[in-house]
């Protein structure tokens, strides 16, 4: 059906919209805890400079009043040399303090003034991530309202064509789980990686299993609905293991497992870029949030847009 190829081509789109934008936030997020750190550390610094420079108004005030003839009264003062010594000892610390100070205050100021520098870059880089967050949160609102109106009056026929989709899926996994070896020739993986040193995390399968059903909602993270990054992000986040909202991001949280390796728990990534993940649970098949309008549901791993796996 030609409305429904559409509609395949445009989910993949809102795949890519929706990972572009989610990919934006976490770039604003991070530049963002950046900023936060450089202002707390520029808070710190003026107030240094602020100890400083009251320190020292205050030594050049009390000079200016009382001039150099009370230091010299000090001196003439003492009535022994041991007294003229301490008295000396006292000025010639106070002159070493004084200077001390005025160095520390010129290094201050000169951090003081890289960390501005710093945080106009930051903020100018946190300001461009806001940006695109926006439009890309436009382009993903003008696909969802087209894909609404493709779907006005066609979607009982629609949803026979996904129900039989279903159903094909369905088969094709308990056929996947039935058979040893699930990967056709045709899918075999160009990379090829070493044996994974790292344990896979089979426990999060059964708690993904637990959301099968759940709508899936652009740019959601649970605990109701979830997009693709946000499903794999809510669930690793239970086992104590915490990955960035954007599928592309979490195909560099780990150690990359070639497919013949592959265990249950591994992420698995599709696109070119990379635009979907998902959870492997063996058998062949992965759990995933696949796009709007769908739930979380598990699927062959047959795609011909596999780009590859990673364990967290």
């Amino acid at each position: 059906m030609a409305v429904k190829a559409q509609l395949d081509a445009l989910d993949t789109r809102l795949e890519v919209a929706t990972e572009d934008r989610d990919q934006a936030e976490v770039r604003y997020e991070s530049v963002t805890r950046q900023v936060n750190v450089t202002q707390t550390r520029l808070g710190k610094i003026q107030r240094r400079i602020g100890t400083l420079q009251d320190h020292l108004d205050t030594r050049a005030e009390d000079m200016y009043r009382n001039g150099p003839a009370q230091f010299l009264e000090m001196l003439l003062g003492a009535v022994d040399f041991d007294q003229f010594t301490s008295t000396w000892d006292i000025l010639t610390d106070m002159s070493r303090s004084d200077a001390d100070a005025v160095i520390q205050l010129k290094v201050a100021r000169r951090e003081a003034n890289t960390l501005r520098s710093q945080l106009r870059r930051q903020q100018a880089q946190a300001a461009t991530q806001l940006s695109i967050m926006r439009e890309r949160r436009s382009r993903i609102v003008g696909d969802l309202a087209q894909r609404k109106r493709m779907l006005s009056g066609i979607e009982r026929e629609i949803a026979a064509i996904e129900q039989a989709e279903a159903a094909r899926e369905a088969a094709a996994v308990r056929a996947a789980a039935s058979r040893r070896t699930f990967i056709p020739a045709s899918f075999a993986p160009v990379e090829h990686y070493a044996s994974p040193t790292k344990s896979a995390h089979g426990g999060v399968v059964s708690i993904a299993m637990r959301y099968l059903g759940y709508p899936y909602s652009w740019g959601a993270a649970g605990p109701n609905s979830f997009d693709c990054s946000g499903f794999t992000m809510y669930v690793y986040a239970q086992v104590g293991i915490s990955l960035p909202h954007s599928s592309r991001d979490q195909f560099n949280s780990g150690q990359r497992v070639s497919r013949s390796d592959l265990q249950p728990g591994d992420l698995v990534f599709f696109g070119s870029p990379i635009h979907h993940v998902g959870i492997y649970v063996g058998g062949g098949s992965f759990i995933h949030a696949p796009h709007t309008g769908d739930h979380v549901k598990i699927s062959p791993l047959d795609r011909m847009d596999y780009a590859g796996a990673v364990r967290p």
